[in-house]
């Protein structure tokens, strides 16, 4: 069967259809919401605040921030010169996206009246309410939010090489968008032989913990397509006793693998790959397993930027200090020990949310906060957890799954969409409705 692919017209006519939809919904500014909605106006103050990082986190908070105050300092600081919608990885490495469609200019994004240091941080000093960026400029704060993003800690895998991504079956989807577009073409090579296939994730806090799940589905959808499902064993190494940190989802998830014939392996954590005879060994509660494959899809570790994990602001205790994360408040993301910085997006220590739709609800809480220390009004929002994850089953469908710090499914379209229900109209959420509202949240408007 021929790998899926739609054409250009019928694309635009079901984006039409679903924006439509999307309008009679009461909840349809989830998704869509634009600046339709007026502002309230600004409020004036002299208050110096420093943005460290400029990703998704970063220009939300920016961009936000610089329709509230008037008269503030407000400085992003962020070397990075491209503009990466991560949340589309995933279908670059599916063959559903070309590699520049995730690709944009940090620059387009920084709002008028916002300065832009386009350096790294190279030392945070929350004791001296300073931040020096890696030219040795130091910049004072009054308020710090922290949005530096993680670090893919790809070094934390013996003999992995992050520059043979896409070469001898060998994948990985969150590098970049040159690695996603190599992990496709080496996915779709297996996919046209068949072999063992190996899909997994690390232990503890991670990027968008769904996406392997999604690659593993993907992947198993188009040796179907091409006839060779049958010359594939697919096996999923989950990194502990479940499949997904929600009971729920994980049965759900057991369950269709189940279906499909892929095989999971429960804690196996990959430690090593030999990148020449095509080997990965996992380490287990018996000791080290190793495991040939055709093709395997590498997710690394993931940890604080070096810069955070050297600062006195992440956790010192409990399951979140070994990586760095960042020690705040789960419910309003500010600083447990430093009531004047904040953490929001991947950095936040927090048990969920490391994942596009939790900044969207993240920054708006944290930035209330700040503004009711400006404003000698202290902000009663709370962020409840909320994470979203279009979860991918085979190309063509998706389960919408949203939840919260309780394992709470939580649903935005409850006339619409069940959670646990592969929908097409949730696949449309995802490749087409997804960018334009990420755009709109990058732009403070959603």
């Amino acid at each position: 069967m021929a790998d899926f692919q739609a054409s250009d017209h019928r694309v635009e006519a079901a984006r039409r259809r679903f924006l439509v939809g999307l309008g009679a919904l009461p909840l349809a500014a989830t998704l869509a919401q634009t600046s339709t909605k007026a502002r309230a106006s600004s409020m004036k103050s002299s208050a110096r605040i420093v943005i460290a990082g400029g990703g998704a986190a970063g220009l939300a908070v920016a961009s936000r921030l610089a329709a509230a105050l008037d008269g503030a300092s407000i400085t992003v600081i962020d070397g990075r010169k491209a503009h990466y919608y991560q949340p589309g990885f995933t279908l670059v490495a599916s063959g559903i996206k070309p590699q520049d469609y995730v690709v944009s200019s940090t620059g387009s994004y920084i709002p008028a009246g916002v300065e832009w240091v386009a350096e790294k941080v190279a030392e945070i000093d929350p004791d001296s309410n300073k931040i020096t960026t890696e030219s040795g400029k130091t910049i004072a704060y009054d308020f710090l939010i922290l949005a530096t993003g993680l670090e893919l800690h790809y070094a934390g895998i013996e003999g992995m090489d992050t520059t043979r991504i896409g070469q001898n079956g060998m994948g990985s989807i969150y590098h970049s968008p040159e690695g996603a577009s190599a992990t496709w073409k080496a996915m779709s090579g297996f996919a046209d032989k068949g072999g063992i296939g190996l899909f997994g994730r690390p232990a503890g806090e991670m990027k968008c913990a769904g996406a392997p799940l999604k690659y593993t589905f993907v992947t198993d959808d188009y040796l179907r397509r091409r006839g060779n499902r049958s010359k594939a064993e697919m096996i999923y190494m989950a990194q502990s006793k479940s499949l997904f940190g929600v009971p729920i989802v994980a049965e759900k998830v057991r369950m269709l693998f189940q279906d499909r014939g892929v095989k999971v392996n429960h804690e196996h954590v990959l430690q090593a790959i030999d990148l020449d005879k095509r080997i990965a060994t996992y380490k287990t509660p018996a000791g080290s397993v190793e495991q040939n494959y055709d093709f395997i899809n590498v997710v690394p570790p993931m940890r604080a930027p070096e810069v955070v994990r050297n600062s006195p602001l992440p956790w010192t205790e409990g399951p979140f200090a070994a990586d760095g994360w960042v020690e705040v408040d789960r419910e309003t993301l500010r600083h447990k020990r430093y009531p004047n910085v904040f953490g929001v997006g991947d950095i936040a220590g927090v048990p969920k949310g490391k994942t596009a739709a939790s900044v969207k609800w993240q920054v708006p809480v944290a930035i209330s906060h700040l503004l009711g220390d400006i404003s000698g009004k202290p902000s009663t929002e709370v962020y409840n957890g909320y994470t979203s994850c279009p979860l991918i089953t085979r190309l063509g469908q998706a389960m919408l799954i949203e939840f919260d710090y309780k394992d709470n499914l939580i649903m935005s379209f409850p006339s619409v969409i069940a959670p646990l229900e592969e929908l097409w109209i949730s696949w449309v959420m995802k490749t087409m409705a997804l960018k334009p509202t990420y755009i709109s949240m990058l732009r403070g408007n959603a």
